[in-house]
């Protein structure tokens, strides 16, 4: 590695030791390079503003899952009744799909929240 610096190093200033019209545009060149190496971090502040940006919409994601199981819930129920008055005998397979419907749509909240919070 410092072989590879040490040959970058002499070829800049082989290039700076050059006729005069090279002089400037190494020293744009090279002011150039050094900016962007000032400019450029290391990516850390972008990475933890993402992360606290995602984290913030967990909780209202959340709610808005726990949410629409109560009304799948609801529907299901009213539903659950009516076929239960009617006297349906698929009364039993209704009621286990919607029940079945609001507790995943709970415990995937709750799994999804425990894994990326």
């Amino acid at each position: 590695m410092t072989k590879s610096l040490k040959k970058l190093y002499d070829s800049i200033v082989a290039f700076m030791n050059a006729p005069n019209l090279r002089r400037p545009i190494a020293a744009m060149l090279l002011l150039m390079c050094a900016v962007q190496l000032f400019a450029a971090g290391n990516g850390l502040a972008g990475i933890n503003e993402a992360t606290s940006m995602m984290t913030s919409y967990f909780d209202p994601a959340t709610k808005l899952i726990y949410a629409i199981g109560a009304v799948v819930g609801l529907i299901g129920g009213v539903k659950v009744y009516g076929k239960f008055s009617s006297g349906d005998p698929d009364t039993s397979k209704t009621a286990a799909s919607w029940f079945g419907a609001c507790i995943f749509l709970v415990v995937a909240a709750t799994i999804l929240r425990s894994f990326f919070l």
